[in-house]
């Protein structure tokens, strides 16, 4: 289905747009496209790669015009684009609003007018029971898939959700990895709070399950494991041989759970069962409201969430074998200790 079609990722210079290339710069995609807007990191990732199937796209989703100019002549888009950080969107929430909810339309209607044959779009776990802007503005780019995918005529439009991606650019392990190897104390919230733990080859292949499976409108969320921080601090003192190292608890901050929630309890009424996936269908109902208001689920109220509480808990050693599954924690435990420098 790849052959010979070119595919546009929104955001491509982060994670999620790296693990993508190097698992299809090898395909017979015809061409991949880097939409961001830093030059910096496109000019990194253009020498890293050397590579002509590459093509790099200078703009912001926020800007219609830029966004069109990349769209256009592509067959599938991967939309990762998006202000991530908990903090800096609770202090600045409009701009998360700015990214996350009208950059997405941006992006959908440009696929739309442009006859993109599938979209999918990246959400997180904070946009269920949302409590931060960050994930109230993740929650709110949802709803415009949604609502898009019922007019979007031949664009498929779907969205994947998940948790932590362990050692992505701006999460904790590599802050932890950092203060061991500082031999400063650890520098933990609250030992028992919980986290999904994904792979970034995990949120890949979320992605390509809901890009070959979706319907218009579905969201796909990975039945992922979950580890509390104190089993994830103990097992990096313990790949890194630094069991003296000190903990600091600091207290939960603004803006954090004790828990993440993968699926809401609503959503859990409706979900499917995939097996390693839990497909969330879109509501479909029409503009109706007499079957919002008239017409009630009990299902809903014998549901439960699926959330990092409830799902299968990593011991530690299991948490050493997940950690020893991305390339760069082989590379910590060997000794280079500068792969977290960037």
């Amino acid at each position: 289905m790849f052959t010979d079609k070119t595919l546009l990722i929104t955001g491509g210079t982060g994670s999620f747009g790296n693990a993508v290339l190097r698992r299809f710069l090898s395909s017979d995609l015809r061409e991949i496209r880097i939409f961001s807007r830093d030059e910096k990191k496109q000019d990194d990732m253009r020498k890293k790669y050397d590579n002509p199937k590459l093509k790099f796209y200078i703009g912001d989703v926020r800007d219609y015009r830029s966004v069109v100019d990349a769209v256009r002549g592509t067959d599938y888009i991967f939309h990762s684009a998006a202000l991530k950080q908990v903090p800096s969107c609770e202090f600045h929430p409009l701009e998360a609003v700015k990214t996350n909810v009208l950059g997405t339309d941006n992006v959908l209607e440009a696929a739309i007018t442009s006859n993109v044959k599938k979209v999918v779009c990246l959400s997180t776990d904070k946009a269920v029971y949302p409590i931060n802007a960050m994930g109230i503005s993740k929650a709110m780019m949802e709803k415009v898939v949604v609502a898009k995918s019922r007019s979007s005529g031949d664009t498929l439009i779907c969205a994947t959700r998940y948790g932590n991606v362990m050692a992505s650019r701006g999460s904790v392990i590599p802050l932890f990895v950092k203060q061991i190897l500082a031999g400063q104390p650890l520098t933990v919230t609250d030992p028992a709070m919980t986290r999904f733990m994904m792979t970034l080859d995990d949120a890949v292949d979320l992605v390509l399950f809901a890009f070959e499976r979706a319907n218009a409108g579905d969201i796909f969320v990975q039945k992922a494991p979950a580890a509390t921080l104190e089993v994830l601090t103990e097992a990096l003192k313990t790949l890194l041989k630094a069991d003296d190292t000190e903990t600091q608890i600091i207290g939960t901050r603004h803006g954090e759970k004790l828990y993440e929630a993968l699926l809401s309890r609503e959503e859990m009424a409706g979900v499917e069962d995939l097996g390693e996936y839990y497909r969330v269908p879109p509501d479909l109902r029409d503009l109706n409201y007499s079957k919002y208001v008239e017409q009630g689920d009990v299902l809903i109220t014998k549901a439960e969430e699926y959330h990092s509480h409830n799902t299968k808990r990593l011991d530690t050693g299991e948490m050493i074998d997940l950690l020893l599954k991305l390339p760069v924690m082989h590379s910590i435990a060997n000794g280079d200790h500068a792969v977290f420098d960037a």
